[in-house]
């Protein structure tokens, strides 16, 4: 609709009052549809609402939260990474045979393992290969290794310390807790206060424009996919450390949990918009769905169903609002 204008002074048109009905729903919509569910959850399952249930939820919602950070900076930029699943897999696995070597030597290797990988997935990427397929490959390539370095049996046996990272507490917080907190400061630092911050925005939503403006993309791409796979090295940590174990199938199908949350927190798949701390709601109505249907004995087969058709109502709602 064109704009009227008086003495030359530009006026916008009045929005209707469908519009102002909806405008709520548009920007709270994530936030509503979370209370919502914590009040469906506690209605439907009481026990839901024990404090020890939720912080089991909470401890559930660190793990695929702290993927979720890095995924929602990937996706932002214009991405995709299938390979953090197999990554915290990889990570975990090293991590849990190198415990010999002492607490920093085995989560220092698992982190560098996370980051490398990282690097090899932005490097392809920012050199033209599609991210899917980049991504796909790595995935695939690290699972098999945690397969071979393992002989494909689960390692068991873990220090204190590094069950301490897992099954320990801070001021009475879980520290998987602990550590997603820091994760989601520090990414929300540096997505919305960085100059970097800034430039993921840039290329997600335009990457010839990005270029034209100095905007060094290539770096910028492999930046991306480095921060993803060191939380996947992270995450590898803390659910190894919680399980004071590790198999070599850990961390299998994560990657669609990361983008799940991530979706349904609002972040465009089509990239240059999304925020982290809306990622961690999408991770929270993930976390607590799950809990509930365990909660309910909804058969594991069925929870993947209701998975998809939000995962997809996420993706419509997404187009419908561009």
């Amino acid at each position: 609709m064109a704009k009227q204008t008086i003495a030359g002074t530009a006026i916008s048109p009045t929005p209707s009052i469908g519009a102002r009905l909806l405008s709520p729903l548009q920007r709270y919509g994530v936030e509503m549809a979370l209370v919502l569910l914590i009040v469906l959850a506690g209605i439907l399952e009481p026990v839901f609402l024990n404090p020890v249930n939720v912080i089991n939820v909470l401890r559930q919602v660190s793990i695929t939260g702290t993927l979720a950070v890095g995924m929602t900076f990937v996706i932002i930029n214009g991405g995709i990474d299938l390979s953090v699943g197999s990554i915290v897999g990889l990570a975990g696995m090293l991590a849990v045979m190198l415990q010999p070597q002492g607490l920093l030597v085995s989560t220092g290797v698992a982190l560098v393992i996370g980051v490398t990988l990282g690097f090899l997935n932005g490097v392809g990427v920012a050199n033209g290969i599609v991210p899917f397929i980049m991504t796909l490959a790595t995935m695939t390539a690290a699972r098999g290794i945690a397969f071979m370095v393992s002989d494909g049996r689960p390692v068991m046996g873990v220090s204190d310390a590094y069950a301490w990272i897992g099954e320990g507490q801070l001021v009475g917080i879980p520290v998987p807790v602990v550590v997603f907190a820091l994760v989601v400061a520090t990414g929300h630092f540096i997505l919305t206060k960085t100059t970097f911050g800034r430039s993921v925005y840039a290329v997600g939503g335009n990457i010839e424009a990005a270029r034209l403006s100095g905007i060094n993309v290539r770096k910028n791409q492999v930046m991306v996919y480095v921060l993803s796979g060191l939380l996947a090295g992270i995450a590898g940590v803390v659910i190894t450390a919680r399980m004071t174990a590790c198999d070599p199938t850990v961390g299998n199908m994560f990657e669609l949990d990361a983008i799940a949350a991530t979706v349904i927190g609002g972040t465009s798949m089509s990239g240059g918009e999304g925020r982290v701390t809306r990622t961690v709601v999408g991770a929270l109505i993930m976390g607590v769905l799950a809990n509930t249907m365990n909660l309910m004995n909804v058969s594991p087969y069925s929870q993947q169903v209701v998975k998809g058709i939000i995962i997809l109502g996420a993706v419509l709602m997404d187009r419908v609002r561009r």
